[in-house]
Protein backbone atom coordinates (compact mmCIF):
# COMPACT_ATOMS: atom_id res chain seq x y z
CA UNK A 1 0.00 0.00 0.00
CA UNK A 2 1.65 3.63 -1.10
CA UNK A 3 0.50 6.15 2.08
CA UNK A 4 0.89 9.55 1.99
CA UNK A 5 1.72 11.31 4.74
CA UNK A 6 1.48 14.87 5.56
CA UNK A 7 0.64 17.58 6.99
CA UNK A 8 -0.77 21.22 5.57
CA UNK A 9 -2.96 24.03 6.71
CA UNK A 10 -5.54 25.70 5.20
CA UNK A 11 -4.38 26.48 2.02
CA UNK A 12 -2.33 23.61 1.46
CA UNK A 13 0.78 24.57 2.61
CA UNK A 14 3.37 22.09 3.58
CA UNK A 15 6.55 24.06 3.86
CA UNK A 16 8.81 27.03 4.00
CA UNK A 17 11.99 27.65 3.16
CA UNK A 18 12.08 23.02 3.20
CA UNK A 19 11.11 23.13 6.69
CA UNK A 20 8.11 23.01 8.98
CA UNK A 21 6.40 26.61 8.76
CA UNK A 22 4.86 25.16 12.36
CA UNK A 23 5.35 23.66 15.36
CA UNK A 24 3.03 20.84 16.37
CA UNK A 25 4.88 18.11 18.32
CA UNK A 26 1.97 16.19 18.93
CA UNK A 27 2.24 15.60 14.76
CA UNK A 28 5.33 14.78 15.21
CA UNK A 29 4.31 12.01 17.39
CA UNK A 30 1.83 10.94 15.09
CA UNK A 31 4.18 10.53 12.31
CA UNK A 32 6.88 8.75 14.54
CA UNK A 33 4.09 6.21 15.57
CA UNK A 34 3.00 5.36 12.37
CA UNK A 35 6.09 5.19 10.33
CA UNK A 36 8.84 3.47 12.81
CA UNK A 37 9.97 0.14 11.55
CA UNK A 38 8.18 0.80 7.96
CA UNK A 39 9.64 1.92 5.25
CA UNK A 40 9.71 6.09 4.48
CA UNK A 41 10.30 7.28 0.94
CA UNK A 42 11.15 11.49 0.91
CA UNK A 43 12.82 13.26 -1.92
CA UNK A 44 16.58 14.31 -1.29
CA UNK A 45 14.93 17.91 -0.59
CA UNK A 46 13.65 16.51 2.06
CA UNK A 47 16.01 13.90 3.22
CA UNK A 48 18.70 17.03 3.36
CA UNK A 49 16.14 19.29 5.12
CA UNK A 50 16.47 16.36 8.18
CA UNK A 51 20.17 16.07 8.27
CA UNK A 52 20.08 12.38 8.89
CA UNK A 53 17.88 8.97 7.83
CA UNK A 54 14.81 8.63 10.61
CA UNK A 55 15.43 6.00 13.17
CA UNK A 56 14.43 2.02 13.14
CA UNK A 57 13.00 3.25 9.35
CA UNK A 58 14.13 1.98 6.46
CA UNK A 59 14.85 5.42 4.80
CA UNK A 60 14.62 5.78 1.07
CA UNK A 61 15.13 8.54 -1.00
CA UNK A 62 14.01 9.31 -4.43
CA UNK A 63 16.39 11.44 -6.63
CA UNK A 64 17.21 12.26 -10.01
CA UNK A 65 21.13 12.88 -8.97
CA UNK A 66 23.15 9.44 -9.44
CA UNK A 67 26.03 10.85 -7.25
CA UNK A 68 23.19 11.29 -3.98
CA UNK A 69 24.58 8.20 -1.79
CA UNK A 70 23.86 9.28 1.95
CA UNK A 71 25.22 6.71 4.49
CA UNK A 72 22.32 4.76 6.01
CA UNK A 73 19.61 5.19 3.41
CA UNK A 74 18.39 3.15 -0.51
CA UNK A 75 18.68 5.76 -3.21
CA UNK A 76 15.86 4.96 -6.01
CA UNK A 77 15.32 7.11 -8.88
CA UNK A 78 11.81 6.69 -10.39
CA UNK A 79 8.60 6.90 -8.79
CA UNK A 80 8.46 3.49 -10.97
CA UNK A 81 10.31 1.82 -8.53
CA UNK A 82 7.84 2.39 -5.57
CA UNK A 83 4.85 1.64 -7.73
CA UNK A 84 6.86 -1.76 -8.82
CA UNK A 85 7.34 -2.38 -5.14
CA UNK A 86 4.15 -1.97 -4.16
CA UNK A 87 2.90 -4.14 -6.97
CA UNK A 88 5.19 -6.93 -5.69
CA UNK A 89 4.02 -6.42 -1.80
CA UNK A 90 0.81 -5.49 -1.10
CA UNK A 91 0.82 -6.05 2.02
CA UNK A 92 3.58 -3.96 3.03
CA UNK A 93 2.59 -0.40 3.49
CA UNK A 94 4.87 2.59 1.74
CA UNK A 95 4.94 5.93 3.80
CA UNK A 96 5.71 8.33 0.86
CA UNK A 97 6.76 12.24 3.53
CA UNK A 98 7.57 14.39 1.03
CA UNK A 99 7.93 16.98 -0.55
CA UNK A 100 5.54 18.40 -3.03
CA UNK A 101 6.68 17.12 -6.22
CA UNK A 102 7.32 13.47 -4.79
CA UNK A 103 3.70 13.96 -3.46
CA UNK A 104 2.21 15.22 -7.11
CA UNK A 105 4.21 12.28 -8.22
CA UNK A 106 2.68 9.30 -6.84
CA UNK A 107 -0.83 11.10 -6.14
CA UNK A 108 -2.21 8.71 -8.82
CA UNK A 109 -0.48 5.45 -7.44
CA UNK A 110 -1.59 6.86 -3.77
CA UNK A 111 -3.65 4.05 -1.71
CA UNK A 112 -4.19 6.09 1.58
CA UNK A 113 -3.59 9.68 2.77
CA UNK A 114 -2.68 10.03 6.30
CA UNK A 115 -2.93 14.68 6.75
CA UNK A 116 -3.12 16.26 9.56
CA UNK A 117 -4.93 19.40 9.05
CA UNK A 118 -3.85 22.58 10.62
CA UNK A 119 -6.99 24.88 10.61
CA UNK A 120 -4.40 27.96 10.58
CA UNK A 121 -2.69 30.06 7.53
CA UNK A 122 0.83 30.47 7.75
CA UNK A 123 3.61 31.79 5.31
CA UNK A 124 5.04 29.09 2.92
CA UNK A 125 6.30 28.04 -0.09
CA UNK A 126 5.48 24.35 -0.97
CA UNK A 127 2.25 23.14 -1.25
CA UNK A 128 0.52 19.27 -1.32
CA UNK A 129 -0.81 19.41 -4.93
CA UNK A 130 -4.80 19.33 -5.82
CA UNK A 131 -6.47 16.15 -5.76
CA UNK A 132 -9.76 15.03 -6.69
CA UNK A 133 -11.72 14.70 -3.78
CA UNK A 134 -14.63 12.82 -5.35
CA UNK A 135 -11.43 9.56 -5.48
CA UNK A 136 -11.29 9.41 -1.61
CA UNK A 137 -13.29 8.33 1.39
CA UNK A 138 -12.56 9.91 4.70
CA UNK A 139 -12.52 7.20 7.21
CA UNK A 140 -10.97 8.55 10.00
CA UNK A 141 -10.90 11.81 11.80
CA UNK A 142 -9.58 12.45 15.28
CA UNK A 143 -9.54 15.84 16.76
CA UNK A 144 -5.89 16.97 17.68
CA UNK A 145 -5.45 18.30 21.52
CA UNK A 146 -4.75 22.02 21.64
CA UNK A 147 -2.69 23.20 24.56
CA UNK A 148 0.56 25.62 25.41
CA UNK A 149 3.18 23.21 23.19
CA UNK A 150 0.21 22.21 20.41
CA UNK A 151 -1.41 25.72 19.83
CA UNK A 152 -3.43 25.49 16.76
CA UNK A 153 -7.16 23.39 15.76
CA UNK A 154 -5.72 20.14 14.14
CA UNK A 155 -7.44 17.28 12.58
CA UNK A 156 -5.40 13.91 12.12
CA UNK A 157 -7.55 12.26 8.99
CA UNK A 158 -7.47 9.34 7.12
CA UNK A 159 -8.62 8.98 3.14
CA UNK A 160 -8.83 5.68 1.30
CA UNK A 161 -9.16 5.80 -2.31
CA UNK A 162 -12.05 4.56 -3.47
CA UNK A 163 -11.94 1.40 -5.40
Amino acid sequence: MISLLFAMDRNRVIGSNNDLPWRLPKDLKFFKELTVTHSVVMGRKTFNSMGRPLPNRENIVLTRDKTFLPSGCRVIHSIETIVQWNKNSREKEWFVIGGAEIFKQILPYADRMYMTYIDEVFEGDTYFPLYNENEWTLTKKENGVKDENNPYDYYFLQYDRKR
